[in-house]
């Protein structure tokens, strides 16, 4: 019987970026928060003699062969376990392509988690296994797997709010945000991550910022958000499936407001893909102009780019507060949707779909 699965959106609270680094990539530090939105993952999956992939979608955009990264999450997830198989995965799309929200990397671990139930992995834990002598490395493996698909995905295995670091693919769990009313305005604009990335690296040979310069700052924000967010990075950590997180349990986030509130983390997050994106796209500027409502009774608790874009979103105390935030929208056309913070054990209770 086919398994379907809510692949869940994400926006990123603050998103800090480095400057390239030797290998390529750019250290971050940024706090991931999933959300109720999201599109539907189908997975049909039993044991063959060879394994044979089908990827097909109601989106003519998300390519169905390798390059889609829920192809990539399951080809990778059976050659680890060993495992041939016969594999069917149909993703609704109801999330932009392209939108800052993390829709292709949720795809990929709702499939994954889809492909577990599919083929009765997690019944096997404790068992021997065929590839590595037990089951029991597979939770930790599955994070290492999504870390080689793409920096975000990995978030998606943990859901609520998340701390990022490196290249976003240290994950560590903070205390979440109690759900708050959202809203998420998506542009008729695809912006290409790489090309924000090149535009960001640009940027700062202008500057002259260089990694080693960028590393220091990185990481005195990250234990700010760890501060904010009541939790403590052990030193060396590698994040979920190492040594472990330490939830400052007596401090732990009370309502959504206090936990943005306290510590003023809202006089310093911000996300450095607005400096390259917005002066290619100046519509949203005004998008987020709209979104902040600033002076008005309604104003956002906060207001941003979320990821490289399009989608930008916005923060509210109340739903009335996030009605008006869409009115003030209605005359720039921009299509957007009201929506809440989901944290983990709601995004985790809520997974299957009937």
């Amino acid at each position: 019987m086919p398994t379907t699965v809510r692949s869940r959106a994400k926006i990123n609270l603050g998103l800090y970026i480095g400057a390239p680094r030797p290998d390529g990539f750019h250290a971050l530090a940024t706090v991931y928060q999933t959300l109720e939105l999201y599109d539907l993952v189908t997975v049909t999956a039993r044991p063959a003699g060879t394994t044979v992939l089908q990827v097909t979608s109601n989106d003519e955009r998300v390519p169905t062969d390798s390059r889609n990264t829920t192809w990539k999450m399951v080809a990778l997830a059976l050659e680890s376990l060993g495992l041939n198989a016969e594999v069917k995965i149909h993703i609704n799309k109801r999330l932009p392509v392209q939108g800052g929200l993390g829709a292709g990397s949720a795809n990929a671990v709702a499939a994954l988690v889809g492909l577990e139930v599919e083929l009765g992995i997690a019944k096997n834990l404790g068992a021997p296994g065929p590839a590595s002598g037990t089951w029991d490395c597979w939770p930790a493996r599955r994070i290492q797997i999504a870390a080689e698909v793409g920096s975000d995905v990995p978030l998606f295995l943990i859901g609520g709010t998340v701390l990022g670091l490196d290249r976003g693919q240290q994950v560590y769990p903070l205390s979440d945000l109690e759900p708050i009313w959202c809203v998420v305005a998506m542009p008729e604009i695809a912006v290409s991550t790489p090309q924000a990335f090149s535009e960001w690296d640009a940027l700062c040979a202008a500057e002259g910022l260089t990694a080693e310069a960028s590393t220091v700052k990185l990481n005195e924000l990250s234990r700010a958000y760890a501060s904010a967010f009541a939790v403590a990075i052990p030193p060396g950590g590698q994040g979920v499936g190492s040594s472990g997180v330490l939830l400052d349990e007596e401090n732990l986030a009370g309502p959504a407001e206090s936990a943005l509130v306290r510590t003023g983390i809202m006089s310093w997050i911000r996300n450095d893909f607005e400096r390259v994106v917005f002066p290619q796209h100046p519509s949203f500027g005004e998008i987020k102009r709209l979104l902040l409502g600033s002076g008005t009774p309604e104003a956002a608790l906060y207001a941003s780019l979320s990821g490289s874009g399009s989608a930008l979103f916005g923060l509210y105390r109340t739903r009335g507060d996030a009605e008006a935030a869409r009115k003030r929208l209605q005359p720039a056309g921009v299509r957007n949707t009201l929506t809440r913070t989901l944290p983990r054990e709601a995004y985790w209770r809520e997974m299957f779909a009937q």
